[in-house]
């Protein structure tokens, strides 16, 4: 009774005090905020382009930012919460209070925020393979001027299509591979209608400098100069594509005195001059015979088996006047051709092209006009005119070209959303192999395209008769064009990019005529209001897109719009109200991501066609009611973020293929799982349950993540998940029950796909793992602050290993094994258990050297001041009363060495560095120490005397000197062949209690005594 009572007592005395610790607890967050805004302050002094943030310093400023959302929603549960449930939550307060005084205490960095950063600044660019001995001296004229101290600027001009830009950008990737003469360099894409604050803009984003949006154009320029000239030695800058005289002061680029350069590629050698460029280099056609070997190198040499084909093919060739570019592309659309008739017939039409046009570079575009024509299909034809909507020099996201295809219905319709984008990606491919686009590149926005500038002035050209396009994309305006250019013929209009563009009211009283016209993109301007009969002449219209634009309202007039496929508002931040959809019969694609809207648009149950709908990052719309997505049918793609979506609801919506979005709780995401009824999961998913949650990184495209949920027992989870984020759940029923025993086994395939699982603040949980439940393709395993968790592979009762006396567990793909703050862990496995991890690659394992006892007396005062010397990981690890003994004779099992990132060095270095290596491995193994895995991976050692320990010492002090050492192995580690790591901290009660295995012998941690 007595013991009831003390619980009672210690109950109500945690009611009492807990909104005094709360309010302390929220002072102590202040503080550490504030000491937070300090340190970011330090950092925008201290960090430099040759500067980087130190490792430490980046975890703890990650850290915090994790506290404030912990804390946030701590105080959000406490104020919902019952009476009789508060008292129990002041443990957690003085728990977080202790944590946010420790970070106080670890934010002081009294010895910096930074260190050096040897990589150099620069972009890798795609690049084609240049033709021509005299593009390849040119090309070593320019790097001897870029290597001459005397030369500063560099001028490199001729006609469209010659080669320039991709001379450049050979040198701009050599530049980065080869020399360490200058730390930075900087390509800048300036093109036709580039202005002077763009400039500045993609010059910033270059080097890092933060404007706010207020700076004048003077201003901008002091910033960038100061950059250039004081946190940089020598820069070399590549500005691409330059079409007017521009003034480096004015932009801020300073005048270089040491050693910097710049360089300029333009069609003008009158820009050349007025930049003040010192040497001026041209690149000149191809001679006859280079032109056509790069002709026959594309289309292939067997075509001179073709009895009278060369002489054509000659002829053709020579139409193309030297240029590359035009070589390639009418190259690229002969390749495959070996009927004469039709060789005969192209070089008729090229003969044609050329007789009706006047000037070198119009006939650049006629031949780029051949390779168009010659594409036949017509959907194939407009696909390619739609890229030229977009700016000049445009990275052109792929899926959002895709997608503006499949809304036009370019791209053939299919049951499968994923199909049609997969078709789309095919003819966006046979674009690029008829080089009419570029090669994809990886940007952080995604896969992205281009168009090289003279083949967009084709598709231009093009579109000035059939089909009409008016395009006037990233050319500065701030009104729209007049009223004689929205013709009654126009089809599509792109005014997108235009940042001060508005739609003045003149618009209401004489709106554009334009009957014809399917597409208006209108994305990325300065529009804030729309006249209410701006679209009253365009019942024709498709697809408009009004993404990005600072709009509040859209006009009522906008619903008689009745045969639009697709009403793009992504990134409307200040849109607050859509007016009703219900009139948009055949709407397939609605967007309102990032909008400001606070609640589901009126008729969008009338939706029935609708296939795509994005919801996503609305923060005040906080559900969809019940009984509206069950109504749309045809929906495939839905992405909802955090808004709140009924599981039964979800479950009713038989063609989806991407889900993104958030249950209520598990019981919602039961419900959604079986009312599949059988049928195939979503293709790609991104399901949170229960609270809101936050994770930096998302790896796979299938995800769930469980948040502040009760999970009892026979709980469902998608079968073919592939990660898994289990964060301040409770567990409803036995505490001794394994974690994943609670789910039930759908197929004997569940769990067969989880690659990657992270279980944080789990406080009920004593078990993780059974036998049975082993996810054996897991590729990283984390777990948290669970201050109950004894045991991560449980042994259940009256299972065995068919009569084994040694139990594998093998997890072969594991290669991430990270234990943090699990007080009462006691084991990882059983005592007669082995845990057989081939893949392991990271162990950071802290606090428990000092408790370390070797069994060899000159061990660790021979290794300790060694380790130190080379950045070692190490903290106190405490093992209760009791000691773990480590045999240095099994060095292998407990050290790993993981190399850092080091700079590339130049060939010779390389060679001879390898060398050495050979014949210090060699004399190594002589010396019988052993090396796991050499050379840029981890490296595990087998000492067998104090001699060795000694070699040992003078290897690392010889061959490591930037190498990060991590103590790995004896304490609950159980590993087999290349062992490699494991992640232990403030495991207090970890004991050794799995053997550890290597290819030379077996090593048992000692018992406690």
């Amino acid at each position: 009774m007595d013991y009831f009572l003390n619980k009672i007592d210690k109950h109500l005395d945690n009611h009492g005090s807990l909104d005094q610790n709360m309010n302390a607890l929220k002072r102590k967050l202040n503080d550490l905020n504030g000491l937070k805004e300090d340190i970011e302050s330090r950092v925008s002094s201290e960090l430099q382009p040759t500067k980087k943030l130190k490792k430490e310093v980046q975890i703890w400023l990650e850290n915090v930012e994790r506290i404030n959302g912990e804390i946030q929603s701590l105080d959000g549960r406490i104020g919902e919460s019952s009476a009789l449930i508060r008292g129990f939550q002041s443990e957690d307060v003085l728990m977080r209070m202790k944590e946010v005084e420790e970070h106080i205490q670890q934010g002081k960095f009294s010895e910096g925020l930074v260190v050096d950063n040897p990589r150099r600044i620069g972009q890798v660019l795609s690049t084609s393979t240049l033709s021509g001995e005299a593009t390849k001296l040119c090309m070593e004229e320019i790097w001897q001027c870029l290597m001459n101290d005397e030369v500063r600027k560099i001028g490199v001009w001729g006609m469209g299509g010659v080669g320039k830009t991709s001379i450049m950008k050979h040198i701009n990737n050599q530049l980065l591979k080869e020399t360490h003469k200058f730390d930075v360099v900087i390509w800048i894409s300036v093109s036709k209608e580039m202005s002077l604050a763009r400039l500045q803009k993609d010059l910033a984003s270059k080097l890092d400098v933060k404007f706010s949006g207020n700076e004048c154009e003077t201003t901008r320029a002091g910033m960038l100069f100061e950059t250039l000239s004081f946190k940089f030695s020598r820069f070399v800058m590549i500005l691409d594509d330059v079409w007017e005289r521009v003034s480096l002061e004015k932009v801020g680029i300073p005048e270089s005195s040491n050693g910097s350069k710049l360089v300029l590629t333009t069609r003008s050698l009158d820009v050349c001059r007025h930049v003040g460029c010192n040497r001026v280099i041209q690149i000149k056609p191809l001679a006859e015979e280079e032109a056509w070997n790069l002709f026959l190198e594309i289309v292939g040499g067997n075509i001179l088996n073709i009895p009278g084909l060369e002489p054509v093919a000659k002829s053709i060739t020579k139409h193309c006047a030297g240029l590359p570019l035009g070589v390639i592309v009418v190259a690229a659309c002969m390749k495959g051709l070996d009927d004469l008739f039709e060789w005969r017939n192209a070089l008729k039409e090229l003969s044609l092209a050329k007789q009706s046009v006047n000037g070198l570079e119009d006939e650049v575009i006629q031949q780029l006009r051949f390779s168009y024509d010659r594409l036949k299909d017509q959907k194939l034809q407009h696909c390619f005119l739609n890229c030229a909507l977009y700016p000049e020099d445009f990275a052109i996201r792929e899926i959002d070209l895709v997608h503006l295809w499949i809304a036009e219905g370019l791209v053939e319709e299919m049951n499968s959303r994923q199909a049609e984008y997969d078709k789309g990606c095919a003819i966006m491919n046979r674009l690029i192999n008829n080089c009419l686009l570029e090669v994809p590149t990886e940007t952080e926005n995604g896969r992205c395209v281009k168009m090289h500038d003279l083949v967009r002035d084709m598709a231009l050209h093009i579109t000035c008769g059939t089909p009409r396009f008016l395009v006037k994309a990233g050319m500065r305006l701030t009104e729209p064009p007049d009223m004689q250019e929205w013709r009654k013929d126009l089809e599509k209009v792109s005014l997108m990019e235009n940042w001060g563009l508005q739609l003045p009211y003149p618009l209401e009283i004489s709106p554009p005529k334009c009957p014809m016209l399917t597409t208006l993109l209108l994305s990325g301007c300065n529009i804030q209001s729309i006249p209410e009969g701006f679209f009253k002449h365009m019942h024709r219209l498709k697809i408009l897109d009004l993404s990005a634009n600072p709009i509040k309202n859209l006009p009522d007039s906008i619903t008689n719009l009745k045969n639009l496929t697709a009403l793009l508002l992504r990134h409307c931040r200040s849109l607050e109200k859509v007016p009703s959809l219900s009139k948009f019969q055949v709407l397939k694609e609605l967007n309102l991501e990032a909008t400001n809207i606070k609640e589901v648009p009126c008729g969008m149950k009338n939706l029935l066609k609708l296939n795509y709908l994005n919801l996503n990052g609305i923060g005040d719309l906080h559900e969809i009611p019940d009984r509206t997505l069950s109504k749309l049918s045809c929906l495939q793609d839905l992405i909802v973020g955090e808004t709140l979506i009924s599981g039964e609801d979800v479950g009713g919506l038989k063609k989806l293929e991407i889900l993104k979005g958030r249950f209520y709780d598990l019981h919602n995401l039961n419900a959604y799982v079986q009312a599949l009824h059988g049928r195939e999961e979503p293709l790609e998913y991104i399901i949170r349950v229960g609270e809101r949650g936050w994770v930096e990184q998302i790896n796979t495209r299938k995800y769930i993540e469980l948040c502040g949920c009760n999970i009892y027992t026979n709980q469902i989870i998608l079968p073919h998940v592939e990660e898994l984020y289990i964060k301040e759940c409770n567990l409803n029923c036995s505490e001794g029950y394994p974690l994943f025993s609670r789910f039930i086994l759908i197929s004997l395939s569940t769990f067969s796909s989880l690659k990657f699982l992270d279980i944080y603040n789990c406080k009920g949980m004593k078990k993780l793992f059974s036998p049975n439940c082993l996810p054996l393709n897991l590729q990283e395993l984390s777990v948290s602050e669970c201050n109950k968790l004894e045991e991560i592979i449980a042994i259940e009762l009256g299972w065995n290993q068919r009569g084994k006396a040694t139990m594998e567990f093998h997890l072969p793909q594991l290669r991430l094994f990270s234990l943090w703050n699990l007080p009462k862990l006691k084991s990882i496995c059983c005592v007669n258990g082995v845990i057989v991890c081939d893949s392991l690659e990271i162990i950071e394992p802290e606090e428990w050297w000092e408790s370390v006892e070797w069994d060899h007396p000159n061990a660790k005062s021979i290794l300790e001041p060694l380790l130190r010397s080379c950045w070692i990981v190490l903290n106190y690890f405490e093992v209760g009363s009791s000691r773990l003994r480590v045999n240095a004779q099994q060095m292998c099992n407990i050290l790993a060495v993981k190399r850092e990132e080091e700079e590339e060095e130049e060939e010779e270095e390389e060679e001879e560095e390898e060398e050495e290596e050979e014949k210090e491995k060699e004399k190594m193994e002589m010396l019988g120490v052993i090396p796991v895995c050499y050379c840029g991976n981890p490296i595990g050692f087998h000492l067998r005397s104090d001699s060795d320990i000694v070699q040992w010492q003078n290897f690392v002090h010889n061959r490591c000197r930037k190498t990060l050492f991590y103590f790995a192995g004896a304490p609950c580690a159980a590993i087999k062949n290349d062992f490699r790591g494991l992640l232990l901290n403030h495991c207090n009660n970890a004991s050794g209690s799995c053997k550890a295995m290597d290819r030379t012998s077996s090593f048992v941690p000692t018992k406690p005594p």
